[in-house]
């Protein structure tokens, strides 16, 4: 069975509407270790309240100059806890940065969390951003683009051969070897993100969609343009920072990468979103209330969006 077989692709993307999900760390601890409890506690609340996926981010190291160290555990354990305590909900990365860690490493990793959540494992996939990590890694950054290629390509080796054979700048397999577990499909779904050093033809040939930052509409409109010539129907994601005014007829105000502003806004802008062919849209909550802003973007924008059409019609 192909990527768009696997539980958690089907989850977000087998369907014509759009679906949502957030990013951890839900409880909005960005520079120390989250309290788990409370993550678990809001993720489960999440699943409950209908959001489609749960988004790790893949951050090997932390530079206080880059001003976050994502959920700061590392990302294969803290999916496989979250696995643990959730049913049905998708469990993504946002994404692995593939030219600093092994693909074999990569591969047996999250071919184990995609077989212990029952296939619900989707994998947003990176070159990395944080200019230190390279030397750090002994990467030479301007190798990104090849890198990045050849672990793609020796991911989807690993996964759908048994005892393959390649020779690749990670190192040479002769055939005597097999990465194990297989995942619950042929192959994981793959979301490069950004431009990832890649042309937009080829991530829309290798990639099984495209999850993107958040993008001015205009921006938007031409970047799906050239998405659907490259990619035809294959999903176009995107993740936005979400801060939601207590006034819920506030007008937008810029944040970083994303709007400040009233539910009566972002219901209309969620369903602008949708008409231009967003086809999952990752939102960054913010708030001093998680679960407050978790219960108030789901009641107040996704389940409106979800009951009537991109005109305002009812579905």
């Amino acid at each position: 069975m192909s990527a768009h077989h696997n539980a958690g692709f089907r989850r977000l993307f087998a369907t014509d509407r759009l679906t949502f999900g957030t990013g951890f760390p839900l409880t909005n601890a960005d520079e120390s270790a989250p309290d788990v409890d409370a993550e678990v506690r809001l993720a489960c609340r999440a699943e409950e309240l209908g959001y489609d996926a749960l988004w790790a981010r893949d951050v090997p190291t932390f530079w206080p100059s880059f001003g976050d160290a994502g959920q700061t555990f590392d990302v294969w354990p803290w999916l496989t806890r979250m696995a643990t305590a959730t049913d049905e909900i998708t469990l993504g990365t946002a994404s692995v940065v593939l030219t600093l860690r092994h693909p074999l490493h990569v591969a047996k990793a999250a071919a184990s969390v995609d077989r212990l959540s029952d296939g619900r494992l989707v994998l947003g996939v990176a070159t990395g951003d944080r200019d230190p990590e390279f030397p750090a890694f002994d990467v030479d950054p301007d190798d990104r683009d090849h890198l990045f290629r050849e672990a793609v390509d020796l991911l989807r080796t690993v996964w759908s051969e048994e005892f393959p054979e390649a020779d690749t700048a990670w190192g040479t397999l002769d055939g005597d070897l097999s990465v194990v577990p297989e995942p619950t499909t042929e192959t994981l779904p793959l979301l490069p993100t950004g431009h990832a050093r890649q042309t937009v033809e080829w991530i829309g040939e290798h990639g099984d969609g495209w999850l993107f930052y958040h993008l001015p509409e205009s921006t938007l409109e031409s970047y799906l343009d050239d998405w659907r010539a490259a990619a035809g129907e294959k999903p176009f994601a995107m993740a936005m920072q979400v801060d939601l005014a207590d006034d819920p007829t506030a007008d937008p105000e810029h944040v970083h990468q994303g709007f400040r502003a009233g539910t009566e806004w972002f219901r209309e802008y969620v369903r602008d979103l949708e008409d231009a062919g967003v086809d999952h849209l990752l939102v960054g909550l913010r708030g001093d209330d998680p679960e407050r802003a978790l219960e108030r973007f789901a009641s107040e924008v996704m389940e409106p969006v979800r009951e009537t059409g991109t005109d305002g019609s009812d579905r």
